[in-house]
């Protein structure tokens, strides 16, 4: 009898909810499309160094919220000071080599005019005896040497040129500071400093730290997730709707959400923004593969993307991976279709690294300037 009687309760039980699911179906208002297949879903900023190092300082933990620009992690300096420093040195003594080659080719320019000086003499004082072998008060002797001494001098002036033209190669239509030496100096201290620079790991934006995976001490190379830092106020939903759901879903159409965290009194409002490229089994790792021959079909899942309110974001903030129950109102359907999505939202973006190579060429400035001495650095030859 007992046996009897629980049957007919599961029976009964099951009946009852097949009913209830029909007067759903029957009385639901039209016009909305339902999930509980909905998770929060965000920005996950790694923190990675530019550059190789030894780990000497971490400045933020797991669950700490990091403003953006914030030290959170310091990488050993000496190697990138003593580069620096190296590159400094290379800078002075270019712009230094420089002055040396404009010295040069002002001497070699003066020496050009000496030797036109020279031989615009000897030319006058062989014409002038010329004139005097007519009346025979020289002899000719005299003449062969007067003519010997035009030739030299020719010669030196024709050596002036060619040193001239030599010097001038290399700091033609320049300046000590645009010389080709000097910008090649000049672009190895800038790396030289950028690097130093970012031995400094700085937060690129703001938000609560997770997965840090770094120690004291450790040796991490150029590009290792060091840990993440999770942004509040860039986050999501992600509702994975039916197949036979999408049809109505438009680009605008408003969206009602609850937390289960909250539980059902909170509500929040977002919009349709957005439609995934696939499935989620076709996008998966490994898509399960259908060619067998014991097929069953699976009714398939599409993420839509819902934007959320910032307001009402940040007087309940939310965490990644919370479920939420997501009824999107499909009544207006003059939107866009969900896969026509045109990109409008907002740029992602951090300034934290924006003054590298300002702090560069300020220092680049300097020892420039210290090296100049007394010289005229606009100073071209022609």
């Amino acid at each position: 009898m007992n046996k009897f009687s629980k049957t007919q309760t599961i029976v009964a039980a099951a009946l009852l909810m097949g009913a209830a699911g029909t007067a759903w179906t029957m009385l639901a208002p039209t016009g909305q499309q339902v999930t509980e297949d909905a998770y929060v879903d965000g920005n996950v900023v790694q923190l990675t160094p530019q550059v190789s190092g030894s780990v000497t300082q971490i400045g933020a933990d797991n669950t700490d919220y990091v403003k953006a620009g914030q030290v959170l992690v310091q990488l050993n300096e000496v190697d990138a000071e003593l580069a620096l420093a190296r590159a400094e040195a290379q800078l002075s003594r270019a712009v230094r080599q420089v002055r040396v080659q404009f010295s040069n080719a002002s001497q070699f320019r003066a020496n050009v005019t000496l030797r036109a000086a020279d031989l615009s003499r000897a030319e006058a004082d062989l014409a002038r005896r010329r004139d005097l072998a007519e009346s025979g008060a020289i002899s000719g002797e005299d003449i062969h040497h007067a003519e010997d001494a035009v030739k030299t001098a020719r010669a030196a002036l024709s050596v002036a040129e060619q040193q001239l033209a030599s010097a001038g190669a290399l700091v033609d239509q320049t300046s000590i500071t645009s010389h080709p030496d000097v910008q090649a100096a000049v672009s190895q201290l800038r790396e030289a400093y950028v690097a130093s620079v970012r031995t400094t790991l700085r937060a690129p934006v703001s938000g609560l730290v997770t997965k840090r995976n770094v120690q004291l001490g450790q040796r991490v190379n150029a590009g290792a997730a060091l840990m993440a830092i999770v942004p509040p106020d860039q986050m999501w939903v992600n509702a994975n709707f039916k197949e036979s759901q999408l049809r109505d879903i438009r680009i605008g159409q408003p969206v009602t959400l609850s937390a289960d965290v909250y539980g059902k009194t909170v509500h929040y409002s977002g919009r349709v923004i957005g439609q995934d490229a696939g499935t989620g089994s076709a996008l998966a790792l490994l898509p399960a593969q259908n060619a067998t021959g014991n097929w069953i079909k699976v009714v398939q899942r599409v993420p839509i993307r819902i934007e959320l309110d910032q307001k009402e974001l940040a007087a309940h903030p939310l965490k990644l991976g919370l479920s939420m129950h997501v009824v999107v109102d499909t009544g207006d359907p003059s939107g866009a279709v969900a896969i026509n999505t045109a990109a409008n939202r907002g740029v992602y973006r951090t300034d934290v690294f924006k003054n590298e190579l300002e702090q560069a060429d300020q220092l680049v400035e300097r020892i420039v300037a210290a090296n100049l001495g007394g010289s005229n650095e606009l100073a071209k030859v022609n």
